[in-house]
């Protein structure tokens, strides 16, 4: 465990928010929008924590961090698409879910905000080819909500010094 000890520290070290602040929300925000499971929110809800005078600048950074990470799984599922389709054939719900996503094409990836599917759903956006500059708009727009509303929410119930 002393090799994983000697990389862990440094990088929790230069992810620490009070040194590094946005360009670590920024981090911390694109990466939880690819296919990792982690989130962002405590990021953003720690630093503005700290600092409340960063609600804005934290809430625009996040949601420039997690729109290029959507934008990121939206060319990795284009990537991908060629090679699932020449391997496997599609179940019903498979397909049923797809067709959704066909009808409602680029207004789908407002729903990039959401936990488990938001993520995944940018990829298959990417997969079936939706047009990539619409799709990061409608990702970058639900994102900005889910942080405004999320962050918002968590300063109303753990106030401190933070006031509106």
């Amino acid at each position: 465990m002393p090799a994983v000890e000697a990389w862990l520290e440094p990088l929790l070290a230069a992810l620490a928010l009070p040194k590094f602040g946005l360009s670590t929300v920024f981090v911390v925000a694109l990466v939880s929008a690819t296919l990792l499971p982690m989130g962002s929110e405590p990021a953003v809800f720690g630093l503005v924590k700290l600092n409340p005078e960063l609600f804005w600048p934290a809430v625009l950074v996040a949601t420039a961090g997690n729109t290029v990470g959507g934008a990121i799984s939206w060319w990795m599922g284009y990537g991908v698409e060629r090679a699932y389709e020449s391997m496997a054939h599609r179940k019903p719900a498979e397909v049923k879910a797809l067709k959704w996503l066909e009808r409602f094409g680029a207004r789908a990836c407002l729903l990039a905000w959401l936990p488990i599917v938001g993520d995944p759903l940018c990829a298959v956006a990417g997969w079936l080819r939706l047009p990539f500059w619409p799709c990061v708009g409608y990702m970058a727009i639900g994102k900005f909500a889910r942080y405004v509303v999320m962050t918002a929410a968590l300063l109303w119930v753990f106030p401190g010094q933070f006031s509106p």
